[in-house]
C-alpha cells in the first residue's frame, strides 16, 4: 500500500492511500463469498452461489460497493500507523468511486490534528517545593489537626464574636434575603456558609445585639440585599494545649516529644512518596504556562473531556458508584460537574501540548525497546501478542506519543530549578497577617 500525506493545513492533514490491484481483488472476493453466506440464492446452497448469479440477484455496482467500504476499513488503522498520527476526531475519508477487478484503488482521507503550538522559552522551568526534610511548621500543623478534633465550645458573654465562634443568630429578612432568614441558625464564623458580607458583620456583635447587613451578590443584575440579624449566643472555640497527660490519655503516646517524633516519621513518609509526583506536577504547569496558545482548540479539547469523562466513569464503576450518587454525595450538579470537567480538560490540554512542543525541540525520538518497557510497566503478559494488536488496531501512534511526553517529562523533572520552600509555614505566617489586618480594621 502507498500511503502519501500533505503537510498540515488549517488543523487538517490529507492523506493519499492507493491499495494495491491483488488486496483489491482479495477484498472483492471476500465479499462475494460474503453475499454468498449471508443471502439464499434459488437453486444453490447458502455460500456456494456463483458470482454472476450473485451480481444478477444484487447488482454487482452493490457487492464492489461493500468491497470498496471493506478495502479502506481495513486500511484505515494502517495509516495511523504508517504516518504515526493521533487525530483528535475519526478521519473523514473521501471516496469518489468503487473498487474495480485487477486495478489498484485510490482515495483520501482527512485527519484533524491536534496544534503545534511553541514554547516562549525551552530553558528548564523553575519551580518551588517543599524541603525533603520534614519542619517544624509541617509537625505543628498535622499537631493542630490533631487537636482540633478534641475542639470544645465553651459559652461567652464579656466579648463580641470573633472568627471561629459558632454563633447563634435570628435572621430576618430585610431585601433580597428570604433564603437565609430563619430563627436560631448556627453559623461559624469564617466557614463560609453564610455570605462574607454577614460574616464579617457578625464580628464584634454581643449576645443581645442586632443589626442591619446589606450586601450585594455576585453575578450580572444582582440586587443588593439585607438582613437584620440578632445575635442570640455566642461559643468560643477552645483548642486543649498540648501535654504529655493529654498526649498519653488522648492519643496514647507516653510524651509530647514522642508524639511529635511520630508525626515527623509519618509526614516524612508521606513525603518520600508524594514530593516526586509535586514536583512533576508543578514542573509541567510551569512550562504549560509558557504555551504560546490564547485558546485551545475546540476539537482537541473535546476529545480530551471525553477521555478524561470515561477515565473518571470507569474509576467510579470501580468503586461501586454511580455518577448520580457521585453528584450527590459531593453536591453538585451534573452542569458543575460538566463544566469542571472541561477546565481541567483545557488544563490536560495545555500541558499535553506543552510537553509534544518540548519533545519536538529536543528531538525526542522513541524506539523499540522503549515500547517494549511501556508494554512491560503496562504488566502485559505477551508483548508481543499486543504491540501486534496495537498495531493491527491503529493504537501505537497514541503509545509512541505518551512514551515521547513521558520522555520530555523526565527531562523537565531532571533539570528543574528548585527552590525549597517551607510552604507551611508560610501559609501561617499569611494567616497571621490577615487576621491582623482584619483585627485593625475592625478596631
Amino acid at each position: 500500500m502507498n500511503i502519501t500525506a500533505s503537510d498540515v493545513e488549517n488543523g487538517i492533514l490529507t492523506a493519499t492511500v492507493t491499495i494495491p490491484a491483488a488486496d483489491v481483488d482479495d477484498a472483492i472476493k471476500k465479499a462475494y463469498r460474503d453475499a454468498a453466506k449471508r443471502y439464499n440464492f434459488p437453486g444453490f446452497r447458502r455460500g456456494k452461489a456463483p458470482r454472476p448469479v450473485i451480481d444478477r440477484m444484487l447488482g454487482e455496482g452493490a457487492v464492489l460497493a461493500i468491497a470498496t467500504e471493506d478495502a479502506v476499513n481495513a486500511v484505515a488503522p494502517e495509516i495511523l500507523e504508517d504516518l504515526d498520527i493521533v487525530p483528535v476526531k475519526d478521519g473523514e475519508f473521501k471516496v469518489d468511486a468503487i473498487v474495480k477487478d485487477h486495478e489498484d484503488f485510490t482515495f483520501s482521507v482527512d485527519y484533524k490534528m491536534r496544534p503545534e503550538p511553541v514554547l516562549s522559552s525551552y530553558e528548564p522551568v523553575s519551580i518551588e517545593m517543599p524541603p525533603a526534610e520534614v519542619t517544624d511548621a509541617e509537625i505543628d500543623a498535622q499537631i493542630n489537626m490533631l487537636l482540633a478534633y478534641q475542639v470544645k465550645f465553651e459559652d461567652v458573654e464579656d466579648r463580641g464574636v470573633e472568627a471561629e465562634d459558632f454563633v447563634t443568630v435570628d435572621i430576618k429578612d430585610v431585601k433580597n434575603a428570604e433564603s437565609l432568614a430563619g430563627e436560631g441558625r448556627a453559623v461559624f464564623v469564617g466557614s463560609g456558609s453564610m455570605p462574607e458580607a454577614v460574616e464579617e458583620g457578625l464580628k464584634g456583635m454581643k449576645a443581645g445585639e442586632s443589626k442591619e447587613i446589606s450586601w450585594t451578590p455576585e453575578g450580572e443584575d444582582a440586587e443588593e440585599a439585607t438582613v437584620e440579624v440578632t445575635v442570640k449566643s455566642i461559643r468560643a472555640r477552645i483548642t486543649p494545649e498540648l501535654t504529655d497527660e493529654l498526649a498519653k490519655e488522648t492519643f496514647g503516646f507516653d510524651s509530647v516529644e514522642a508524639m511529635r517524633d511520630a508525626v515527623k516519621l509519618e509526614i516524612e513518609q508521606d513525603k518520600q512518596s508524594r514530593l516526586p509526583g509535586i514536583k512533576e506536577s508543578r514542573c509541567v504547569a510551569a512550562l504549560a504556562e509558557r504555551l504560546e496558545l490564547e485558546e485551545m482548540d475546540e476539537d482537541y479539547e473535546q476529545s480530551v473531556f471525553q477521555e478524561l469523562g470515561q477515565q473518571f466513569l470507569s474509576n467510579l464503576s470501580a468503586r461501586g458508584m454511580s455518577l448520580d450518587q457521585w453528584l450527590q454525595a459531593n453536591r453538585l450538579t451534573s452542569d458543575q460537574f460538566i463544566s469542571d470537567l472541561h477546565h481541567q480538560a483545557d488544563d490536560v490540554a495545555r500541558e499535553s501540548l506543552a510537553l509534544d512542543a518540548l519533545a519536538r525541540e529536543l528531538k525526542i525520538e522513541v524506539t523499540d525497546e522503549d515500547i517494549d518497557a511501556e508494554f512491560e510497566r503496562a504488566g502485559v503478559e505477551d508483548v508481543e501478542a499486543s504491540k501486534a494488536s496495537f498495531v493491527t488496531e491503529g493504537r501505537m501512534p497514541a503509545v509512541r506519543d505518551s512514551i515521547r511526553r513521558s520522555k520530555a517529562c523526565d527531562w523537565l523533572v531532571e533539570n528543574a530549578q528548585v527552590t525549597e520552600v517551607d510552604e507551611v509555614a508560610r501559609a501561617a505566617e499569611g494567616e497571621e497577617s490577615e487576621e491582623g489586618a482584619s483585627e485593625e480594621a475592625a478596631e
